[in-house]
């Protein structure tokens, strides 16, 4: 098939490029952000711009592509409710334009567009399950929900064809080392590895939440799962609607730290936090629904994504 991904020189997008063409698929991509070597040679055309300029339509004009992958946007919770202008302009009204032109060209081109668990909130009750309340208490849990409200409302009205996956915690990186997250980021995961291997402390914020051990208990998805699921929500038989991505698992975060330090053979020194205003004890998800659509989709475990995303933060 021949898939444009919007975002692609990103942590997602970018190995959603990688995977798609290991599965032989053409792929063109388009981001404000120059990719890695890596990304580029997986790209049949790539397009330095912004996913609303003249520059990208005319891509997905002449391209005709079979999917639109939808990565490109603004992420992080807590700089959304600091400036939130970015977050509605970037991941709403910028989607919105791109919705446009596509009606209005006529596209026939399936969405797969990235939302995000932050849709939830603070739920009620874990795990989460798709048909839950929606209710985001945040700027970019906000913007992510009505994304989707818009796509179902264009699905009625114009026929628009889309899936939406609610992603928990992505984390990992390539299997085979060629891509990972950049420096910095925020995930659990990403801030203890890089505590161990540059000798930092690390601060647990809260042991004293109603969990088995007193830490936060959260879900996690390999990146390489993300963009699987990607590659198999491009296929028609997966019906138009929203997913959750995640293990259907949580993971508190004294067992992160707990596997990273037996992974790396490294003691992590860590010191207690207080609990972060906003933090629920508890938020995993149920991918059930994802896998009654395309059956087992997740290729890795926990200790894989500790692994993989070691060996990157390493290289």
């Amino acid at each position: 098939m021949k898939i444009i991904i919007t975002g692609s020189a990103g942590y997602i997008g970018g190995q959603t490029a990688l995977l798609l063409k290991d599965q032989g698929h053409t792929v063109f991509g388009v981001d404000v952000q120059q990719p890695s070597t890596e990304i580029f040679n997986a790209l049949t055309g790539f397009s330095h711009t912004d996913f609303t300029d003249h520059i990208c339509f005319n891509m997905i004009d002449n391209v005709k592509p079979d999917a639109i992958i939808h990565c490109a946007g603004t992420s992080l919770v807590g700089p959304s409710i600091m400036n939130p202008e970015v977050y509605y302009y970037n991941n709403f009204a910028k989607t919105l334009i791109l919705m446009n032109h596509l009606v209005n060209s006529k596209s026939t081109a399936r969405i797969v567009f990235s939302s995000s668990a932050a849709v939830y909130g603070d739920p009620i009750m874990t795990p989460c399950q798709e048909e839950d309340p929606a209710t985001p208490i945040s700027p970019y849990g906000e913007s992510k929900l009505m994304v989707e409200m818009m796509l179902a409302s264009y699905s009625k009205a114009y026929n628009v064809d889309y899936v939406a996956f609610r992603y928990f915690n992505a984390c990992g990186a390539d299997p085979q080392g060629r891509h990972g997250q950049a420096p910095g980021a925020t995930h659990i995961i990403a801030r203890v590895l890089e505590s161990i291997r540059d000798n930092k402390q690390f601060t647990l914020y809260g042991t004293d939440y109603p969990t088995t051990d007193g830490s936060c208990v959260r879900d996690y998805v390999h990146v390489d799962d993300i963009a699987r699921a990607h590659m198999l929500a491009i296929n028609p038989k997966v019906d138009t609607g929203v997913y959750n991505l995640g293990l259907s698992k949580g993971v508190s975060n004294l067992e992160i730290i707990q596997t990273a330090e037996r992974i790396t053979g490294k003691k992590l020194e860590v010191v207690i936090g207080e609990e972060r205003a906003g933090d629920p004890a508890e938020l995993t998800a149920s991918a059930a629904k994802f896998e009654s659509a395309v059956g087992e989709w997740r290729q890795h475990t926990l200790d894989e994504m500790i692994q993989h995303a070691w060996t990157w933060y390493n290289k």
